[in-house]
């Protein structure tokens, strides 16, 4: 079998013969090395090797290159080698060319030149590019087939539940022809959808999300009774936990209801977060952080509902929804936070079906010439706007406050300010939404009982504030009166520990009122509601497990 190729197209000769000289350096012992001098020799390169059978595991590409720039070359070589990764090498004052790349052919780095020593520069972003492509290489993709309707609540709560958990499905329509046969196939009718077909022909009618992970190949049943560590959810926090407690050597579990990244998992580009100066979606980084919690040797359990919480002797006890349980010596929770509901007339009717909680990205191509609203003013209401403001005719964003520089990142108000389809409304709230099969028209009001106007929408995404999910903890943690868990510091009453506390000693500055129970994330009171925060406090609940441990 011949060797992946790696592919680098530089223009100017000097340049490029450095650059594969590096590359062979490094990597010549399993992966072949080919260099172009232009996009049109690449892509004639990239079509014999396509028409030989040969697999593209990463090109590297100039950006200033004459007759075809390095963009409009690896948007040519999408189209054969799909799965190759892509990088593109640009000198310092075209950083905005990288940045537009990442946007046009979601570019996975760049390189600025020169880039010595290339142990530092080179290798780190080459090594990145061949590891995400070993994960995914240029297998196949057996593709879910899920048959329902465009306007069904439990069809959208499928698509949703596959493509956050990175599951390739592929849609049917009831109202299609294809969509029709395929029912037939699987024995079932309208009145039954979703309807998910898996790879192996396997038919599930209106299936729980516990059904479509199990048939996906996602993991469910825990592999042990017992572990050093269980994370319960899958956010920043959770992963953080998992990816550091499994890297020093606790046996670790992470628990998670529907999928991993949260809140944060479904923002379309997070651009304030350390070491990714050109951004990265949500569903970017929880894909590198659940494999690399994976790599380290952390379980994943999907689509487990955790109904209870106890300490048993020395063992803490996690018990899930269909009865059964697992312990540890310590838990982390990370459950993180849920949009508050939008308390407008008619909105639970339509949830689903035209409104939607969080951004919903299988809605995008749905969007296309439409006018879309968004109701919220911190990032994540940003960061959808600017999202959906590249698929739909206009994007509404509705602002219950008089400004947005009160709950949103500077960054973001600059960025919406300068793109001219996204409208901003202050001071206004959604007070009625209407529609029969779906989504139809909202009412606006502006102020405090101040005039009203009726808009035309078929969809509407709201993230007004967040809910801890803490009411599964009953009385077993305490929590602050909006039901955030208090730790530490914030459980102390005067100087005196919390009551029933065992230990001769104050709570760990993230522990729980219960000893080995640890919080990190939005769900913990007095947090930060960032991303870097979450992914801290889960390192640093990771260091406070060890020493309580070290105390027992």
């Amino acid at each position: 079998m011949s060797l992946p190729i790696l592919l680098t197209v530089d223009d100017d000769p000097s340049v490029s013969r450095a650059v594969a000289r590096d590359l062979r350096r490094r990597y010549g012992r399993e992966h072949r090395v080919i260099r172009a001098d232009s996009g049109p020799e690449a892509l004639d390169a990239l079509r014999e090797i396509k028409l030989r059978g040969e697999a593209v595991a990463a090109i590297l590409a100039d950006y200033r290159m004459p007759r075809m720039d390095g963009i409009q070359f690896l948007e040519q070589a999408m189209d054969l080698f799909p799965h190759a990764r892509r990088a593109l090498l640009t000198a310092y004052a075209d950083t905005e060319a990288a940045i537009q790349a990442i946007n046009v052919v979601d570019v996975d780095h760049y390189l600025l030149k020169p880039w010595d020593p290339p142990e530092e520069k080179l290798y780190p972003v080459v090594d990145a590019l061949v590891e995400t492509w070993r994960a995914v290489g240029e297998r196949p993709v057996e593709e879910v087939k899920v048959v329902g309707h465009r306007w069904s609540e439990p069809s959208y709560r499928v698509r949703d539940f596959l493509a956050r958990n990175s599951v390739p499905y592929r849609w049917y329509s009831v109202d299609e022809a294809e969509g029709r046969r395929l029912l037939e196939a699987a024995g079932a009718g309208a009145d039954q959808i979703p309807v998910v077909i898996t790879p192996d022909g396997q038919a599930l009618c209106r299936p729980s999300g516990a059904d479509i992970a199990a048939a996906a190949g996602l993991s469910t049943e825990p592999a042990s009774e017992f572990y050093d560590l269980i994370v319960v959810g899958g956010g920043p926090a959770g992963l953080g936990a998992a990816v550091y407690g499994a890297s020093e050597g606790l046996r670790t579990v992470l628990v998670e209801k529907k999928a991993t990244g949260g809140q944060a998992g479904q923002s379309s580009r997070i651009e304030n977060y350390l070491g990714f100066p050109d951004g990265v979606s949500g569903a970017q980084l929880t894909d590198r952080a659940r494999r690399q919690a994976r790599k380290f040797g952390a379980e994943v359990l999907t689509a487990r509902g955790v109904v209870g919480l106890e300490a048993r002797g020395s063992g803490r006890i996690v018990r899930f929804d269909d009865g059964s349980e697992i312990s540890a010596h310590a838990v982390v929770l990370a459950t993180g936070v849920m949009y508050r509901a939008l308390e407008a007339a008619g909105c639970a009717d339509l949830t689903g079906r035209g409104v939607y909680y969080g951004s919903a990205s299988t809605e995008a191509q749905e969007c296309q010439g439409q006018d879309v609203y968004i109701v919220g003013g911190a990032n994540s209401a940003g960061q959808a706007a600017v999202f959906f403001s590249k698929h739909a005719r206009s994007v509404t964003l509705v602002v219950r406050g008089k400004d947005l520089e009160q709950s949103m990142s500077h960054y973001l108000i600059e960025q919406i300010r300068g793109i001219d389809n996204i409208r901003v409304r202050l001071r206004t709230t959604v007070t009625e939404v209407r529609g029969g099969e779906h989504l139809e028209e909202l009412t606006l009001c502006e102020g405090d009982g101040g005039a009203t106007e009726t808009v035309r929408s078929e969809h509407m995404f709201v993230f007004i504030g967040a809910a801890p999910h803490t009411d599964w903890l009953g009385a077993a943690v305490a929590r602050d009166d909006h039901g955030f868990i208090r730790t530490g510091p914030d459980l102390l009453s005067d100087g005196e520990r919390p009551a029933g506390w065992p230990l001769d000693r104050d709570p760990l500055y993230l522990e729980s009122s219960i000893p080995g129970v640890f919080v990190a994330g939005d769900v913990r009171a007095q947090s930060v509601k960032r991303v870097a925060s979450a992914v801290g406090e889960g390192a640093m609940a990771v260091t406070l497990v060890h020493r309580y441990l070290e105390e027992r």
